[in-house]
C-alpha cells in the first residue's frame, strides 16, 4: 500500500538529558529536542496485519494536524518544533474516518462496511490510569501518526477500543460528507474534551474566550455556542481564521496582534465585554502560552478556569494571587478518549445540531500529501482534509 511517511535524524541537543527509555526505544519524550532535519514523502509499505483485537480500516480521510504541521516546521537549527513524544520513521495523520475492510477474532460488534472514525490517542485499558477512568494520561500511550502509525495511507490498523461507528452519520449527510465530517471528531474530541470534561464543564449563559483560532479553536466555538454560551470572544493573529471563528460563532473577533500594537491589551477587551467580571472560561487554543497566559489569568470571572489545550515546551509566569483572590483554576487536557466524547460527538452531529461543516477550507488529494502538508504551515486553513480515495 501507499503511505505518507516522516523520518528525521536521531541528535538530541547538547544540553537535553536523555532517559533511558529514550535510548532504548529511540522514542523521544520531547520531540523539538531530539529529532532534526524530517522528511517525507509517499512511499510503498506493507498492508499492516491486525492481531484478535484489531480492525484492519481502509481511510477515507484524513485531516492534517497542527501536531502534524509541527513535526514538518523546524526551528533554526532544523529540529522539528512539535514538543510532544515523537518516535520516527512513522506514518504520520491520525484525524480520520473510513471503512472497515477486516476484523479480528475477537471483534464482534463492528463488521466489514461499517463506516469508522477513530480516536489516535492509543490507551492500553490495563494501567492504573486506563483502569481508573483517565484514558488520556495511559501510563503506556502511544499517539497514532506521531509514535506509531497513522492513517495517511491507504490502510491503518486500529484497536477496536480506539474505533467508532459513524453509521448514523448518513441521515445527515452523503456517504462522503459522513467520512468528511468523520475526520473532524478527533479535534472536536480535544476541544469536548477540555471544556466539559477536564474543565467540569460551564452553565449555560457563560462568558467565553477563546486564544487562537485553529481547528481546536474552532471546535471550542461551535461547541461553546451549542452548550449556551451567552457570548465567545476570540482571538487569533490571522484574519482568515478570525474570519471563520466569526462564521461558525464567534460574538467578537480580534487580532491579538493589532491590539497589541494599538497600546491596548487583549484582557482590557474581555473586561471591557463581560461589564468588568471577566470571563467564565478561557480556552488557550494557540500554543502561545507566554504571551496569553498573562492576558487570560488577569482576566477570569471569580471561580473562571482557563483551559490550557495548546502544547509548547515553555515556563510561562503567571500571577498566582489571582488566582487565589478569584478561586481560579487553570487545567491541562490532552486527547478526547473516554468519558462518552465520541459516541456523544456522534450523536450530537447525527441529530444536526453540532455542524462543523464549515470548519473544512481546503480538500488535497493523496498523492497530494505533502503540498496539504505545507500548506498548513501557512494557519490560513480551519481544517485541510486529504482525500485517500
Amino acid at each position: 500500500m501507499k503511505a505518507f511517511t516522516a523520518q528525521a535524524e536521531w541528535a538530541p541537543k547538547p544540553d537535553y538529558e536523555l532517559s533511558q527509555d529514550e535510548i532504548s526505544r529511540k522514542r523521544a519524550r520531547c520531540g523539538s529536542q531530539v529529532w532534526r532535519n524530517p522528511q517525507f514523502e509517499i512511499k510503498e509499505v506493507p498492508v499492516p496485519e491486525i492481531g484478535d483485537d484489531d480492525l484492519l480500516v481502509k481511510v477515507k480521510r484524513c485531516g492534517i494536524c497542527g501536531s502534524d504541521s509541527h513535526l514538518f516546521e523546524t526551528d533554526k537549527d532544523g529540529y522539528i518544533i512539535f514538543s510532544g513524544p515523537v518516535k520516527l520513521p512513522c506514518i504520520i495523520g491520525h484525524e480520520y474516518s473510513g471503512i472497515v475492510e477486516k476484523t479480528g477474532n475477537n471483534v464482534h460488534n463492528f463488521h466489514k462496511g461499517d463506516m469508522i472514525a477513530a480516536e489516535s490517542i492509543v490507551w492500553c485499558g490495563k494501567c492504573t490510569p486506563c483502569r481508573s477512568g483517565a484514558v488520556n494520561q495511559c501510563d503506556k500511550v502511544e499517539l497514532a501518526g506521531i509514535t506509531v502509525d497513522g492513517a495517511l495511507a491507504e490502510y491503518v490498523r486500529v484497536n477496536v477500543l480506539q474505533c467508532w461507528k459513524i453509521n448514523s452519520l448518513t441521515s445527515q449527510y452523503t456517504e462522503n460528507q459522513t467520512f468528511d465530517i468523520g475526520a473532524l471528531i478527533e479535534p472536536l474530541g480535544c476541544a469536548y474534551n477540555g471544556m466539559f470534561v477536564s474543565a467540569g464543564g460551564f452553565m449555560p449563559g457563560a462568558s467565553v474566550v477563546v486564544y487562537g483560532a485553529g481547528p481546536i479553536g474552532l471546535g471550542a466555538i461551535i461547541l461553546a455556542r451549542i452548550a449556551g454560551a451567552s457570548q465567545i470572544i476570540v482571538f487569533d493573529v490571522i484574519p482568515e481564521r478570525l474570519k471563520l471563528a466569526q462564521k461558525m460563532g464567534a460574538d467578537v473577533i480580534f487580532n491579538f496582534n493589532e491590539v497589541i500594537q494599538s497600546g491596548a491589551r487583549p484582557r482590557d477587551i474581555v473586561l471591557e465585554h463581560t461589564t468588568g467580571h471577566g470571563a467564565d472560561v478561557q480556552v488557550e487554543a494557540a500554543g502561545a502560552a507566554n504571551s496569553t497566559m498573562p492576558e487570560m489569568e488577569s482576566s477570569l470571572g471569580v471561580n473562571g478556569v482557563i483551559v490550557y489545550l495548546g502544547r509548547a515546551a515553555t515556563h510561562t509566569p503567571i500571577l498566582l494571587n489571582n488566582l487565589v483572590s478569584g478561586a481560579n483554576a487553570i487545567i491541562g487536557s490532552r486527547g478526547h478518549s473516554g468519558y462518552g466524547i465520541y459516541p456523544n460527538l456522534i450523536k450530537l452531529l447525527a441529530s444536526g445540531r453540532l455542524q462543523p461543516d464549515d470548519m473544512i477550507t481546503s480538500f488535497f488529494d493523496f498523492p497530494q500529501s505533502y503540498e496539504a502538508l505545507k500548506k498548513s504551515v501557512d494557519r490560513t486553513d480551519g481544517k485541510i482534509i486529504v482525500n485517500i480515495s
